[in-house]
């Protein structure tokens, strides 16, 4: 039976022997499931090969084909296991084919030298922008699984050519038992910041490639707001880069995302 809840459909795939689960409709955005949610499978599939407690250092993801709602099982493999760094593979299987692959560093930490990042950030004050829910232009289903609001002038569809999009974001439910599936899906939720530039949807978009660094390891994070910086850096011809950072509620960076998008104008 689709389930819907996240917690409820990780559990399942971290359960299961075979990791397999099965995906609602409401997580669909388009043709495919959100993105974000399909590299979670392949996270917590991943996490099964690693002692409990190793940090995840990076996720690199290529979304191959749409992950359609039903039956969704995820294939693991350990590339190379060091002293200090595991590397695993994961792909995300929908009907006999590959619809995601994933590629995963879990890292011991080490006494080293360090450089903080800049402690000096603040982010905008939560309450001060547009609710997802009261943004009335076309939205994904996904993100009723979400409370957040944009806080600039970022918002898809609303005509302004801005080059960034900042948002506060967190889950409606706890997910405190998936700490790295928890940042994953919320790093993975801002559109193409392009979006901002059109007055009206639809303008067809879907990640290309992600890749995700984890400055602090997840599972000491203990917000559960959390700030999105997102900026574009280029477009054209179709396709879009940009990069965004993640950071807590008192503003420590948390991970660094970046995406080549394709979008259809």
């Amino acid at each position: 039976m689709p389930r819907s809840n996240l917690d409820s459909i990780l559990k399942s795939l971290q359960e299961d022997k075979n990791n397999t689960t099965i995906l609602g409709e409401q997580w669909s955005q388009g043709r495919s499931a959100f993105g974000g949610i399909s590299a979670a499978f392949a996270m917590t599939a991943m996490k099964k090969l690693v002692p409990v407690g190793t940090p995840l250092r990076s996720l690199s993801v290529s979304f191959i084909a749409p992950v359609p709602p039903g039956l969704v099982s995820v294939k693991t493999t350990i590339i190379r296991k060091g002293k200090n760094v595991t590397q695993i593979e994961s792909s995300v299987v929908c009907n006999d084919s590959i619809c995601l692959r994933a590629m995963a560093a879990f890292g011991n930490s080490r006494k080293t030298y360090n450089v903080k990042s800049d402690e000096n950030f603040k982010p905008k004050p939560r309450g001060s922008g547009v609710k997802f829910e009261d943004h009335a232009k076309q939205t994904p289903r996904f993100l009723q699984f979400f409370d957040g609001e944009w806080v600039n002038d970022g918002l898809p569809f609303a005509g302004q050519l801005s080059r960034n999009l900042e948002m506060w974001v967190r889950h409606n439910i706890d997910l405190s038992q998936f700490a790295e599936e928890k940042l994953i899906t919320i790093s993975d939720i801002p559109p193409p910041v392009i979006l901002s530039h059109f007055k009206k949807p639809p303008v067809p978009s879907s990640s290309l490639s992600w890749s995700l660094e984890f400055v602090i390891p997840p599972d000491e994070i203990l917000s559960d707001w959390f700030f999105l910086e997102f900026f574009v850096d280029a477009a054209a011809n179709g396709y879009t880069q940009q990069s965004g950072n993640i950071y807590d509620e008192e503003g420590r960076l948390c991970a660094l995302s970046r995406q080549c998008m394709v979008y259809f104008s």
